[in-house]
């Protein structure tokens, strides 16, 4: 093991922050759209079911 202690966090550029940010909003609208499509999914799955009799 070496001794070496970590280096600091080095500050991002304007330009740099509102890419962060992008992405972020880019992941949470992938996000929200994923559990919107499962929730349909399961809906429609399970309508069929009680449809046919289950």
């Amino acid at each position: 093991m070496t001794d070496e202690t970590p280096e600091a966090p080095r500050k991002l550029s304007p330009e740099e922050e509102k890419a962060r940010k992008r992405r972020n909003v880019a992941i949470f609208w992938s996000l929200i759209g994923f559990i919107v499509l499962i929730f349909l999914v399961t809906l429609q799955r399970l309508s069929a079911n009680i449809a046919a009799g289950g």
